[in-house]
């Protein structure tokens, strides 16, 4: 399987043939050069934004696929009040699940976090500021925020976590030297819903249950409004399917 250090070494290896077979001062010579880095930089891009293929580290992105056992798994809490809505609606129909909180969102909402804890579910980092250049952000600068996100989550539960979802699951070499540091577990996911991308309830509906299988991993946002109503037609669809929910670690 193709990984970052595999890709790397090959296009270091290629260039260096390109320098020793080609005239330096021939067209050929630049374009070669231009190909081989547009290849290498396309395979990196889909290396980091695709967190299913194990490109930069080995993530978990499904449970046993033998079993019939399945995970919801819920990014960018906590909210009030639409996790607190969604952790009712997963009570009503006895349902586990997973939630990757964001270290700055506890702040106001401490209860959301410790009612998550207290009614059984699993609680990852899903990084303190979820900023939008965080995947281009140097060793130490994402260390500090991760281990900030780590901080919050204890003191709000008294509980630790070693679960951690990138913000929109991007990976870098640098995510993966701090993970390894910090001792973290990375969790993707293999049925991306797309529930940010639409609010038709019933296509989002149809996309997950067409893509859930025997292990599968879900990924959903409880910040959404209309979760609830989701939840409410996706939990029993999947459970006349024989699947079993499960919470993450």
């Amino acid at each position: 399987m193709l990984n970052h250090r595999f890709v790397t070494a090959l296009f270091a290896i290629s260039i260096g043939l390109v320098f020793l077979l080609c005239d330096l001062a021939s067209t050929c010579f630049y374009l070669t050069q231009a190909a081989l880095l547009l290849i290498y930089l396309s395979i990196e891009f889909c290396g980091a934004y695709f967190i299913g293929l194990n490109f930069h580290f080995k993530s978990f992105n499904h449970l046993n696929k033998t079993s019939n056992k399945i995970a919801l798994t819920f990014d960018d809490g906590p909210i009030y009040p639409q996790t607190t809505n969604v952790l009712e609606t997963l009570k009503k129909h006895n349902v586990k699940a997973t939630f990757f909180v964001i270290g700055k969102n506890i702040k106001g909402n401490e209860d959301v976090l410790r009612k998550i804890a207290a009614n059984g579910h699993s609680i990852g980092s899903h990084s303190f500021s979820h900023h939008f250049w965080i995947d281009l952000w140097g060793k130490k600068k994402l260390e500090t925020d991760i281990t900030n996100s780590l901080i919050a989550i204890k003191e709000c539960t008294g509980k630790e976590t070693n679960l951690f979802r990138p913000p929109y699951g991007v990976t870098t070499p640098n995510f993966n030297y701090v993970l390894k540091k910090l001792k973290l577990v990375p969790i993707g996911w293999n049925v991306r819903s797309y529930d940010t991308s639409t609010k038709d309830i019933n296509k989002i509906l149809d996309k997950i249950l067409a893509k859930t299988n025997k292990g599968s991993v879900i990924l959903l946002h409880d910040r959404l409004d209309y979760m609830p109503e989701l939840l409410d037609k996706l939990i029993p669809a999947l459970k006349q399917k024989n699947f079993e929910f499960v919470a993450i670690g």
